[in-house]
Parts: C-alpha cells; sequence; structure tokens
C-alpha cells in the first residue's frame, strides 16, 4: 500500500495512528513548544508526542488548543515518569498530564522507562502495578492506548506475566545508526507497534555519505530519506524540530520511495551502541 501523509498503522486495539509523529524531547516549555506544535500541525503533522518529564506538556497543550484541529483528528501521546512507581503514582500522573495539557483523555500513554535507578531492586512488581492502573485508564476511556518505551525483551516478558493488555506501542531510540534487532524482534512476536524516537540520532547520521548519495538521486536530504527509511521498515518515526522549515521538511516524505536495495544500504549504516541500556542509565 502506497503510503501518503494521512496513512495510519492499526494498533492490536484497533486504534488507528499516524505513520509519523512529531517529537517533543529537548523541546523548551512555553512559547517555543507552543509555535513548534503549531507549526508541525500546520505542516500536516497529526500525532503529537510528549512526556512529563519533557517539562513542556503545557506548551504543548496550548499549541493543540491554539490549532483549532478537532480533537478527534489528533492522535497525542505523553508518558509516566520514573517517579511513577505505584498505581496510586500512575493515577495521579496520568490525571496531571492531562490537566497540563488541557484534554479529556490522550490517545497513547506510555511508561517512559522500564528500569528506574530509585527502585532499580523491583523495577518488576514497579511495571506490573503501574500497568495495572493504565489499563485501568484504558477502560475508562482516559486513554485509548497504552504502551511502553525503552523495554528490553526481558522487561517485557516480565510485564506479560500479569498484564491482561498486551502493550500496543514500544517507543524506543532507532535509527539507522541503531537497529536494536532483538528489541524489533520482541515486538512483532507480540504485535507491539515499534516507535522510533530521534530517527536521526539528533542530526548525528546526517553526514553519512551514503545518506547524501541517495538523498541527490531524489532530490531530498539526508534527513528526508533516514525518516523514510524508518516508514518502509514498519516503524512509526517521532522526528524533532523547533526549526519551522525542518518541520516541514521531515514530514514530506510521500512524494518518493527507496528500492530494497537503499533500504539494505541504510540499515547497513548501523553501528550500535547509541540507545541507552534502561537496566545501566544512571536515572
Amino acid at each position: 500500500m502506497k503510503l501518503t501523509i494521512n496513512s495510519t498503522y492499526k494498533l492490536a486495539n484497533g486504534v488507528e495512528i499516524p505513520v509519523i509523529g512529531f517529537g517533543t524531547w529537548q523541546t523548551p516549555d512555553g512559547d517555543v513548544a507552543e509555535q513548534a506544535v503549531l507549526d508541525a500541525l500546520k505542516a500536516g503533522y497529526r500525532h503529537i508526542d510528549t512526556a512529563a518529564v519533557y517539562k513542556n506538556e503545557a506548551g504543548v497543550g496550548r499549541g493543540i488548543a491554539k490549532s483549532g484541529i478537532d480533537r478527534k483528528d489528533l492522535f497525542v501521546t505523553t508518558k509516566a515518569w520514573n517517579d511513577v512507581v505505584t498505581y496510586e503514582d500512575a493515577k495521579a500522573a496520568l490525571a496531571h498530564s492531562l490537566e497540563k495539557l488541557g484534554l479529556d483523555y490522550v490517545d497513547l500513554y506510555l511508561i517512559h522507562w522500564p528500569n528506574p535507578l530509585a527502585i532499580r531492586d523491583r523495577w518488576k512488581v514497579r511495571n506490573q502495578e503501574v500497568w495495572r492502573y493504565f489499563e485501568e485508564a484504558l477502560e475508562q476511556g482516559l486513554v485509548r492506548a497504552i504502551g511502553i518505551s525503552n523495554f528490553r525483551p526481558h522487561h517485557l516478558d516480565a510485564l506479560l506475566e500479569t498484564a491482561k493488555v498486551v502493550p500496543h506501542v514500544n517507543q524506543i531510540h532507532l535509527s539507522p545508526r541503531d537497529l536494536q534487532p532483538e528489541v524489533v524482534a520482541a515486538n512483532v512476536k507480540h504485535n507491539i507497534l515499534t516507535q522510533a524516537y530521534s530517527p536521526l540520532v539528533t542530526g548525528q547520521i546526517l553526514d553519512a555519505p551514503q545518506l547524501a548519495e541517495i538523498a541527490q538521486k531524489y532530490g531530498k536530504s539526508p534527513a528526508q530519506v533516514a525518516i523514510r527509511w524508518s516508514l518502509q521498515k514498519g516503524y512509526n518515526p517521532l522526528p524533532k524540530s523547533v526549526t519551522t522549515s525542518r518541520i516541514i521538511e521531515n514530514i514530506h516524505l510521500f512524494d518518493f520511495e527507496l528500492t530494497d536495495a537503499e533500504v539494505t544500504a541504510i540499515s547497513a549504516l548501523a553501528k550500535g551502541g547509541f540507545a541507552t541500556n534502561p537496566d545501566e542509565a544512571g536515572f
């Protein structure tokens, strides 16, 4: 099927999610976040990704409100941070995020990291307890889909020991530089959509000669080629920028298609080691 700017993936519960999203990690709150979201929505993005720890949910929410776009036509994701360790914590965290965003519900709610430093001896129970509330929020309509972020296969397996709902999404650091094949394979096994944050490795991949050569062939930028690669791999990329021209550029991906050989060549750029190991992270 030919991808368009309006194409969606269907999650395991039937909810549709736009094939590309707009990331807001490292985007300052206030006017910057608000304007970036407005620019993104004007450019055609309909999925906005934020998180409690980004501390920009208020600005993101104002951008959404000012856009004038019907809420049902938007897909909004946020995440519970590492200080959310119990069922009650999760309940309070979602309520706080909804208040900040100015929304009655979010389309996707994620556990941001599987193994917070402060509770490294009991991460398994923590995830199971937090997930129990996520499932309840799903039933109550406060969220339309629930998922995880930065989970490795052993974290997912532990969660599935008690989960009634299999996560709909796993958002991971994924780019041509770091393919995380074991994580992607686990996601595929459990019918979990793989979301790709930092699909451009915060710009570190853009000087690769192979990307430049392919980009020149199609009259595109290396960034556009890297994001298009993510789409053709079946991932859900979340490019981020606060520069209007780049926000627009990063969604102009639907008037060209990489060959299988080009997808393979881009995948060969992988070096690994860019994704943070959640069991060793210092937070």
